[in-house]
């Protein structure tokens, strides 16, 4: 028998049609093995949750060699079974419905084709580790920017797994710069009505992967592939794949100004990830299992020092000015401090919980985020093993033994991996560390004042402005009803708003917050499901929803100094 990749499946799209939003594709499997079960995927890495992407799918047809329908059935929401004993040679062809135009998600109109195949190519297990052929039928006019190989006319994968993990966009108002740097080509592609400032993008664009290509040594890739899609309309979302990451920012008339450092940000933070969780991989998922939930406690990892790093790099590469980064660092502080589910649920219990509502806001003070509160906690971390090692070492050493000993070696990591490289390159033992602040709810106040004070910094806490926030304990929006109201979105545990029963979605009459605030009377008018109401507030010796913020203490000592610059720099 001939080598498995001597009989590649091959993968077609085209959009006939494509004011309809149906994708057309067309999958044929070789000749040399026997299918019976076929399988789209459930979810896609990077977004730890179910997505059931077979909703999308209309028109599922089998043929068999000789191009005769097979009759099939399903045996779940995402996998189909033939009828009959396994057959070789099959053809399958389906439309998938593409009209989100996310980081993730699979899009068609009349002037692009933009696609994450892990949305929508179906696959079958026995066959995962075979050669993959993809042809695109778009118009002669339409570039195509995909970080996949190409070789006449056809995209070459080397597997299911790298086809799923190569998103491609199709489009005639796609623009292209390039650069090099450690051995890599870099792309930027920017699809959409927008012309970049491009010098000024190459140059910071230069700078932050100088800088994490140093850290690191190596860059696990030879091509990689910004595609920024420049959208009219509000966007903010990036997605991370080992060749390439696809970007959605807008309104696109700011991106050269207010919206800029958004894109330095998304950008640093997606390259951070070719190492970080598309490298350095969580043992639980290497290989993907594309049928099910992923469950991980390492998300204070894969997502939380990604975006402590995105961040610092920006810093570190002279990118962001220390105002800048501050910034940066002071929303993370502030949407840890305002979240009370700090005070219920561990990060790691987070991370494994983000496959049943990691993503949006699920029950008032449940959980945390492994975004922020990884991100705080690798804040942490770094400053620990800096100052232990007297400024020689910071996490991002941790980060690259993790590279070299592990992911390139193609061995998952392990929280044990992780704390026993820390703990190896600290001298310090991390146990407490751990116990109480990754998996218990201790309090982050104190670890975070003795980082800041290594470094010359402190954190301050300051009233906050609003007062529905500060004396009130809630946080509001705008009501659609009418001007006069304001929406109840969260209620700060202990605050008036709590003790007076008020509730998500209630809405306050401003005219009585106002008389509130001027110490007329103690009492608001509340809106609840078509009924107003008189609401007495107790009084409550407290301010909710203080503001945090990063500043340097006055007259640092030198050995603060020392360690701020080592950290900086």
């Amino acid at each position: 028998m001939k080598e498995k990749s001597s009989y590649p499946i091959k993968y077609n799209f085209s959009i006939e049609n494509a004011h309809q939003q149906y994708v057309q594709i067309r999958v044929d499997f070789p000749e040399n093995t026997a299918l019976s079960e076929i399988k789209l995927p459930v979810w896609r890495p990077g977004r730890y949750e179910i997505a059931n992407f077979a909703k999308n799918i209309k028109s599922f047809r089998i043929f068999d060699s000789n191009g005769k329908k097979v009759a099939f059935h399903k045996k779940n929401k995402s996998t189909w079974v033939l009828n009959s004993k396994p057959l070789s040679g099959l053809r399958i062809e389906y439309l998938y419905f593409s009209n989100e135009l996310n980081a993730g998600s699979t899009f068609l109109d009349e002037n692009q084709l933009y696609v994450n195949p892990v949305n929508c190519c179906i696959y079958v297990d026995e066959l995962i580790d075979y050669k993959c052929q993809l042809t695109i039928d778009v118009p002669a006019s339409w570039q195509i920017a995909t970080g996949l190989n190409q070789k006449d006319g056809v995209f070459i994968s080397s597997n299911y797994d790298q086809l799923a993990d190569s998103p491609f966009v199709c489009s005639k108002s796609l623009q292209c710069k390039t650069y090099k740097m450690g051995g890599c080509k870099f792309y930027i592609w920017v699809n959409g009505d927008f012309k970049p400032l491009w010098d000024k993008w190459l140059n910071d664009f230069k700078l932050f992967t100088q800088k994490q290509i140093e850290k690191f040594i190596e860059f696990p890739v030879k091509e990689y592939h910004f595609l920024i899609h420049a959208l009219p309309f509000k966007a903010y979302h990036g997605v991370e794949h080992l060749s390439s990451t696809v970007i959605t920012l807008g309104p696109s008339e700011q991106i050269n100004n207010k919206l800029y450092k958004e894109l330095l940000g998304i950008s640093s933070h997606e390259l951070y990830h070719v190492w970080n969780v598309k490298s350095i991989r969580p043992v639980e998922m290497l290989p993907y299992d594309f049928s099910k939930e992923n469950y991980s406690e390492l998300g204070y990892i894969y997502e939380g020092i990604t975006t402590y790093m995105g961040d610092l790099f920006l810093l570190k590469s002279d990118v962001f000015t220390v105002e800048q980064y501050f910034f940066e660092l002071n929303n993370q502080l502030q949407r840890h401090f305002d979240n009370p589910g700090r005070f219920n649920y561990s990060v790691a219990e987070s991370s494994f919980d983000t496959w049943l509502d990691g993503y949006v806001l699920g029950a008032p003070g449940r959980k945390v985020s492994i975004y922020v509160e990884g991100c705080l906690l690798a804040f942490v971390t770094d400053v620990r093993i800096l100052q232990s090692t007297s400024g020689k070492y910071g996490l991002d050493e941790v980060m690259k033994r993790l590279f070299f000993n592990y992911a390139m070696k193609g061995v998952g990591v392990t929280e044990e991996i992780f704390k026993k490289e820390i703990e190896n390159i600290s001298g310090s033992c991390f146990n407490a560390f751990f116990q109480n602040f990754i998996h218990g709810n201790h309090s982050y106040e104190s670890i975070l004042n003795d980082s800041l004070n290594v470094l010359g910094l402190q954190l301050n806490v300051s009233k906050s402005s609003n007062f529905i926030e500060s004396y009130i304990g809630c946080k509001v929006v705008n009501s659609i009803k009418t001007e006069k109201r304001k929406v109840i979105t969260t209620v700060y545990p202990g605050s008036p708003a709590e003790l007076a029963c008020l509730k998500i979605g209630d809405e306050l009459n401003l005219e009585s917050v106002n008389h509130l605030k001027e110490e007329i009377g103690n009492e608001i008018i509340v809106h609840r499901k078509n009924k107003e109401f008189n609401v007495e507030l107790p009084q409550v010796n407290k301010n909710f929803y203080n503001k945090y913020s990063v500043s340097f203490i006055d007259n640092p000592i030198k050995e603060q100094n020392r360690l701020f610059e080592a950290w900086k720099n």
